[in-house]
Protein backbone atom coordinates (compact mmCIF):
# COMPACT_ATOMS: atom_id res chain seq x y z
CA UNK A 1 0.00 0.00 0.00
CA UNK A 2 2.78 2.40 0.93
CA UNK A 3 4.61 1.60 -2.31
CA UNK A 4 1.53 2.49 -4.33
CA UNK A 5 1.15 5.73 -2.39
CA UNK A 6 4.77 6.65 -3.15
CA UNK A 7 3.94 6.30 -6.85
CA UNK A 8 0.45 7.84 -6.86
CA UNK A 9 1.17 11.05 -4.89
CA UNK A 10 3.97 12.36 -7.16
CA UNK A 11 1.93 11.40 -10.23
CA UNK A 12 -1.12 13.27 -8.89
CA UNK A 13 1.07 16.29 -8.07
CA UNK A 14 2.53 16.29 -11.56
CA UNK A 15 -0.91 15.98 -13.20
CA UNK A 16 -2.28 18.80 -11.05
CA UNK A 17 0.67 21.08 -11.83
CA UNK A 18 0.49 20.31 -15.56
CA UNK A 19 -3.26 21.00 -15.80
CA UNK A 20 -2.89 24.12 -13.67
CA UNK A 21 -0.09 25.30 -15.94
CA UNK A 22 -2.21 24.75 -19.05
CA UNK A 23 -5.25 26.54 -17.57
CA UNK A 24 -3.34 29.54 -16.26
CA UNK A 25 -3.61 32.71 -18.38
CA UNK A 26 -0.33 33.83 -19.95
CA UNK A 27 -0.39 37.10 -17.95
CA UNK A 28 -0.20 35.21 -14.64
CA UNK A 29 2.82 33.03 -15.55
CA UNK A 30 6.08 34.15 -13.94
CA UNK A 31 9.77 33.65 -14.71
CA UNK A 32 9.45 31.39 -17.80
CA UNK A 33 7.06 31.22 -20.76
CA UNK A 34 4.06 28.96 -20.29
CA UNK A 35 5.16 26.23 -22.78
CA UNK A 36 8.55 26.01 -21.06
CA UNK A 37 6.84 25.54 -17.69
CA UNK A 38 4.69 22.75 -19.13
CA UNK A 39 7.80 20.96 -20.43
CA UNK A 40 9.61 21.44 -17.10
CA UNK A 41 6.65 19.96 -15.21
CA UNK A 42 6.55 16.93 -17.54
CA UNK A 43 10.30 16.29 -17.70
CA UNK A 44 11.25 16.90 -14.06
CA UNK A 45 8.09 15.45 -12.51
CA UNK A 46 8.32 16.19 -8.78
CA UNK A 47 10.83 19.05 -8.95
CA UNK A 48 9.07 20.62 -11.93
CA UNK A 49 5.64 20.35 -10.32
CA UNK A 50 6.84 21.86 -7.05
CA UNK A 51 8.68 24.57 -9.00
CA UNK A 52 5.48 25.45 -10.88
CA UNK A 53 3.40 25.53 -7.71
CA UNK A 54 5.91 27.65 -5.80
CA UNK A 55 7.30 30.01 -8.44
CA UNK A 56 5.50 29.61 -11.75
CA UNK A 57 2.26 31.47 -11.18
CA UNK A 58 0.96 34.56 -9.42
CA UNK A 59 -1.10 33.08 -6.61
CA UNK A 60 -2.13 36.12 -4.56
CA UNK A 61 -5.49 37.89 -4.96
CA UNK A 62 -5.55 40.62 -7.58
CA UNK A 63 -7.12 44.04 -7.20
CA UNK A 64 -7.63 43.70 -3.49
CA UNK A 65 -7.61 47.25 -2.19
CA UNK A 66 -8.50 46.44 1.40
CA UNK A 67 -12.03 45.30 0.60
CA UNK A 68 -11.70 41.82 2.09
CA UNK A 69 -13.21 38.71 0.53
CA UNK A 70 -15.90 40.59 -1.37
CA UNK A 71 -13.26 42.53 -3.30
CA UNK A 72 -11.65 39.47 -4.82
CA UNK A 73 -11.74 39.41 -8.58
CA UNK A 74 -13.91 36.54 -9.74
CA UNK A 75 -14.37 35.15 -6.24
CA UNK A 76 -17.74 33.90 -5.08
CA UNK A 77 -19.34 35.72 -2.20
CA UNK A 78 -22.46 34.68 -0.31
CA UNK A 79 -25.40 37.03 -0.90
CA UNK A 80 -25.57 38.12 2.73
CA UNK A 81 -21.87 39.13 2.57
CA UNK A 82 -22.19 40.99 -0.72
CA UNK A 83 -22.80 44.73 -0.16
CA UNK A 84 -23.98 45.27 -3.75
CA UNK A 85 -26.64 42.57 -3.38
CA UNK A 86 -27.85 43.95 -0.07
CA UNK A 87 -28.02 47.44 -1.55
CA UNK A 88 -30.04 46.13 -4.50
CA UNK A 89 -32.57 44.67 -2.05
CA UNK A 90 -33.04 48.04 -0.40
CA UNK A 91 -33.33 49.83 -3.77
CA UNK A 92 -35.67 47.21 -5.23
CA UNK A 93 -38.73 48.40 -3.34
CA UNK A 94 -40.32 44.94 -3.39
CA UNK A 95 -39.69 44.37 0.30
CA UNK A 96 -42.87 44.69 2.38
CA UNK A 97 -43.24 47.96 4.23
CA UNK A 98 -43.78 48.11 7.99
CA UNK A 99 -47.26 49.61 7.48
CA UNK A 100 -48.24 46.68 5.27
CA UNK A 101 -47.07 44.28 7.97
CA UNK A 102 -49.09 46.10 10.64
CA UNK A 103 -52.22 46.05 8.48
CA UNK A 104 -51.78 42.36 7.77
CA UNK A 105 -51.29 41.59 11.46
CA UNK A 106 -54.46 43.54 12.37
CA UNK A 107 -56.43 41.63 9.72
CA UNK A 108 -55.19 38.30 11.10
CA UNK A 109 -56.04 39.29 14.65
CA UNK A 110 -59.56 40.40 13.62
CA UNK A 111 -60.07 37.14 11.73
CA UNK A 112 -58.87 35.15 14.74
CA UNK A 113 -61.25 37.02 17.07
CA UNK A 114 -64.14 36.40 14.65
CA UNK A 115 -63.36 32.66 14.50
CA UNK A 116 -63.06 32.42 18.29
CA UNK A 117 -66.43 34.12 18.75
CA UNK A 118 -67.97 31.77 16.19
CA UNK A 119 -66.60 28.73 18.05
CA UNK A 120 -67.93 30.03 21.36
CA UNK A 121 -71.39 30.52 19.82
CA UNK A 122 -71.33 26.97 18.45
CA UNK A 123 -70.32 25.54 21.83
CA UNK A 124 -73.09 27.47 23.59
CA UNK A 125 -75.61 26.30 21.00
CA UNK A 126 -74.59 22.65 21.42
CA UNK A 127 -74.75 22.89 25.23
CA UNK A 128 -78.26 24.35 25.09
CA UNK A 129 -79.46 21.52 22.81
CA UNK A 130 -78.00 18.75 24.98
Amino acid sequence: MLRALLFILPLALMIYAFIDCLNTPEEEVKHLPKPVWAIVVLLFSIVGAIGWIVAGKERGPKGRSGTGRAGRAGGWVAPDDNPEFLKSLKDDGTAPKADDDDDLLKDWEADLRRREEELKRRERGEENEA
